[in-house]
């Protein structure tokens, strides 16, 4: 079974427009588009069977393949400082895979908790690394379709929390000055941002398994 499907028509959405201001649905398609490469790259690692998307999204060479590379980059340095935040992410959330509704409300609860204090490239690429563990254990416990689910979910969340933060730096690419200065200031700004998330990432799962009331 295809776990991530990428369409000609959806790759065509995602043309690279890194020589103008993009517009809010073209950072939205990115952000999808990124989350597909973030995830299918965890699948891998992880050794999980699934099928290999018919189509590339992002062009080899292309501006957005860089960022996706960045941000699998900074992915793994965070995943590699706490590992077991994003891993297992489904049974720390306590939750049932088999409900679109419990996986999408889970993951906009963890979310929104990481961007409680603001917005910093660290706490994206956290964002990026729970949607991803969360799709290796979809995919795990025989859910794969819930990996679109995932990735349109992050999409909306893009739409509605990142898109004007995003369009003030002037797009994704904004993310390669995380790596490209020789600055190790820099480099440990973003990891201490990052790492500032982990106490949101926690009080969301606090959040998600409260009881309703």
């Amino acid at each position: 079974m295809e776990v991530l499907r990428r369409s000609s028509v959806f790759a065509a959405e995602v043309m690279e427009v890194f020589d103008r201001s993009p517009t809010d649905k073209e950072l939205v398609s990115q952000a999808k588009a990124l989350c597909r490469d973030y995830i299918n790259s965890r699948l891998i690692r992880a050794g999980v069977s699934w099928s290999k998307p018919e189509h590339n999204a992002l062009v080899p060479g292309g501006k957005l393949a860089e960022v996706s590379s960045i941000l699998l980059r900074l992915g793994d340095e965070l995943e590699y400082i706490r590992p077991n935040v994003y891993r297992n992410v489904a049974r720390q959330l306590n939750i049932s895979l088999h409900s679109e509704t419990v996986v999408t409300d889970a993951f906009l609860a963890v979310a929104t908790q990481i961007f409680t204090a603001g917005i910093t490239w660290g706490k994206v690429v956290s964002l990026y690394a729970v949607a991803a563990g969360l799709a290796v254990d979809c995919v795990r416990h025989a859910q794969p379709a819930m990996v679109h689910t995932i990735v349109d979910c992050l999409g909306e969340f893009v739409r509605k929390t990142l898109v004007t933060w995003l369009k003030r730096r002037g797009g994704w690419a904004d993310i390669t000055k995380c790596v490209v200065s020789t600055d190790p200031g820099l480099r440990s700004h973003w990891l201490v941002a990052a790492i500032c998330s982990f106490g949101h990432f926690l009080k969301a799962i606090f959040f998600v398994l409260l009881p309703e009331r």
